[in-house]
């Protein structure tokens, strides 16, 4: 999963022209006037490519670009049920910063929770880092498929799959279910 972010990522564009088939985009406008442009252009993108294209907590952008979904923030996955039931097809999922958090996101019908942070990272909301074990005890008891965000990369994620993060899902699996 690639969350936009327009201060580290100012050309999401090119990032996501990179991405694998399967992978999700995260896109983040944080009110950004050219929001429905750029939304549209990545959609395109994932198209080509064989991507996923979730909107960050705006389901009328996500709507308007035709979206895969949305990705809401632990403060709004109280919104996961209604939006799957205005829009069966989507794919919803929430930010969740511990097992109590993922486990509601389980019961507010999101899709998938997405768990931070996972390793130290430099995004200024990111906390204390859990590590693989912790995630992996969150992802065994959450209910509901757990993606791992924060501070991965090509060294550590290996880390993730030893101690058997089993519950990590693939967005493509997501996707296969609609």
């Amino acid at each position: 999963m690639f969350f936009t972010d327009p201060q580290r990522t100012p050309d999401p564009e090119a990032v996501a022209q990179t991405l694998p088939r399967g992978a999700a985009v995260v896109y983040r406008a944080f009110g950004a006037a050219d929001a429905l442009d750029r939304a549209r252009r990545l959609r395109a993108i994932a198209a080509k490519r064989g991507l996923i294209l979730l909107i960050g907590a705006d389901a009328r952008l996500a709507a308007a670009a035709r979206a895969h979904g949305v990705h809401l923030p632990e403060r709004s996955m109280h919104l996961a049920k209604r939006l799957k039931a205005a829009h069966p097809a989507w794919i919803v999922t929430a930010a969740a910063h511990g097992e109590a958090s993922a486990r509601r996101g389980a019961r507010m019908g999101a899709d998938a929770a997405v768990v931070s942070p996972a390793f130290s990272s430099r995004s200024p909301s990111a906390g204390r880092p859990m590590g693989p074990r912790r995630l992996a005890a969150v992802a065994a008891r959450a209910g509901l498929p757990v993606y791992a965000l924060g501070g991965i990369n090509s060294k550590n994620a290996r880390r993730l799959l030893d101690v058997g993060v089993a519950g990590l899902a693939a967005v493509e699996g997501l996707a296969r279910k609609r």
